[in-house]
């Protein structure tokens, strides 16, 4: 391809040479002659490296691309785990090291509660580091001129043009105002629940009672609670129940139910 175009551009400066020696607009000289065809192909070999720089850019770019950067709530959260083994995930996955420094500082909390979590989302990133079936790195990129972590991310996920992983509302938000794609576990975990339509019979177990008198709580394999009528005092036992109605709540949906005839 370079040599292609150095070629015809020497070949048209050649013709255009003999072509004006011809009609007498150029002397011609060999030396003027030699500086102009060399001006030529300076000209195309130019023009050929600026055409290879833009094209290897634009395939970094691309490359890049496929890269996604996981926060600490998705490493803690744990399901990207299952989300990598299914298959359905065709992305780099990216760990920066300043994520990988927090999680680690939860992991080394005082509270039981907070360091469990810490050492879950460290679990969670060596089960993926173990996995073959996703690429995943740790890399040292950061961004000086951020100091929380949040904000490092957007800016870091910008410059690299990746995506974002996380389960995190406020980042979620953060990363669309500054367009970078997020990818949210939890709305993946919610497009993926069950359609369930009024009138369908679901064996449930009732878990515990309701808040409201008569009510006992029942909930579905994806953790959707189904508040059952007459259900009360029937924790424990597995029923037959026909589903009445639904409502939209800010956690997902919550379907009411009365035992089924």
């Amino acid at each position: 391809m370079r040599s292609g175009v150095t070629v015809r551009i020497v070949v048209g400066g050649v013709a255009a040479l003999l072509v004006a020696a011809a009609v007498g607009w150029l002397p011609f000289r060999p030396v003027w002659a030699a500086a102009t065809l060399a001006a030529l192909v300076l000209a195309g070999e130019t023009l050929v490296a600026l055409r290879t720089r833009a094209g290897q850019g634009a395939a970094r770019a691309k490359a890049r691309a496929r890269e996604a950067l996981i926060d600490t709530s998705a490493l803690i959260d744990g399901r990207i785990a299952e989300v990598v083994a299914s298959g359905f995930l065709d992305l780099d996955l990216v760990v920066p090291e300043f994520v990988l420094k927090e999680l680690q500082h939860v992991a080394d909390a005082a509270d039981p509660m907070r360091r469990a979590r810490g050492r879950r989302g460290l679990d969670v990133l060596q089960a993926l580091r173990d996995s073959a079936a996703q690429s995943i790195r740790v890399v040292s990129d950061d961004v000086p001129d951020e100091t929380a972590v949040d904000l490092k991310l957007v800016a870091l996920a910008r410059r690299r043009g990746a995506s974002l992983i996380t389960t995190d509302f406020n980042l979620n938000k953060v990363a669309g105002i500054r367009e970078v794609v997020v990818l949210n576990v939890n709305d993946l975990a919610h497009a993926l629940r069950p359609i369930v339509l009024p009138g369908e019979t679901l064996r449930v177990t009732i878990v515990k009672d309701g808040k409201e008198p008569g009510q006992g709580v029942a909930y579905l394999e994806d953790g959707t609670m189904i508040v059952v009528e007459q259900g009360r005092g029937l924790a424990g036992r597995s029923i037959d129940v026909v589903v009445t109605s639904a409502i939209q709540t800010a956690a997902g949906k919550m379907f009411f139910a009365k035992p089924a005839a």
